[in-house]
């Protein structure tokens, strides 16, 4: 017997694509918790931890764990770079274990999505480029070899122009073959077995979205540090 998906039931009503429900749906509980966490926060005595896990705890965690990984992996301007590679990291997270709620499809299983994400790493990489080094960023596509420039102007506009389809058909693939499994082997086997997955699931929602996100920063890095 086929397992529901709601996605498809929804989408088909409001006649829209069903990754289009599925990110507006994520997006939607990500707003609604960013607006009652900062409620929280703005509502309490700074000076006063909450007692057990609440939303403003949560929060404060994970903002501590962003800023404490993110100043490992991006460096001294890893401040900076917070607001967007949190965002994003957080969105890819919810995105992918959406899929493992029974009758849902995670967004990120779809590649319109996907690359979606990639082109807008790749234009925030570029920005990152130009502010840190103004038009000399242009120089990095020239090579330093001048009777090379023709050919090294193809081999990195390529390079660069790959970035983001890589970033996009990574997720994609994981996200899909991960979802296409667990929904098969779920349907088929008995209560033991899908909790194995769903745990096995779960790791591969995490991993991938820090592989997205450090892949993106990795990029932001080397347009920052860039320079001839």
């Amino acid at each position: 017997m086929r397992p529901i998906n709601f996605i498809d039931s929804i989408a088909d009503r409001l006649h829209l694509a069903p990754v289009v429900v599925g990110t507006w749906i994520v997006m939607a509980l990500l707003i609604i918790f960013g607006v009652i966490a900062r409620r929280a926060v703005e509502s309490a005595d700074p000076m006063a931890p909450d007692e057990g896990i609440t939303v403003r705890s949560t929060g404060e965690v994970l903002i501590e764990w962003f800023t404490r990984f993110f100043d490992d992996v991006a460096g001294h301007d890893a401040r900076n770079l917070l607001p967007f590679f949190a965002s994003l990291f957080v969105f890819v997270l919810a995105a992918n274990f959406f899929g493992l709620i029974p009758g849902m499809e995670p967004p990120t299983s779809d590649s319109d999505l996907t690359f979606a994400l990639g082109a807008i790493c790749f234009v925030f990489y570029l920005y990152c480029g130009f502010a840190a080094h103004g038009i000399g960023y242009l120089k990095t596509f020239l090579g330093p070899v001048p009777f090379l420039i023709p050919l090294m102007l193809l081999i990195e506009i390529a390079d660069n122009l790959f970035r983001p389809f890589s970033l996009g058909i990574r997720l994609f693939a994981n996200m899909f073959a991960d979802h296409t499994v667990l929904s098969i082997f779920t349907g088929f086997t008995y209560v033991l077995i899908p909790v194995a997955l769903y745990a096995l699931g779960s790791i591969v929602c995490i991993v991938q979205a820090l592989v997205f996100t450090i892949l993106a920063m990795t990029y932001v890095r080397m347009a920052q540090g860039e320079a001839h």
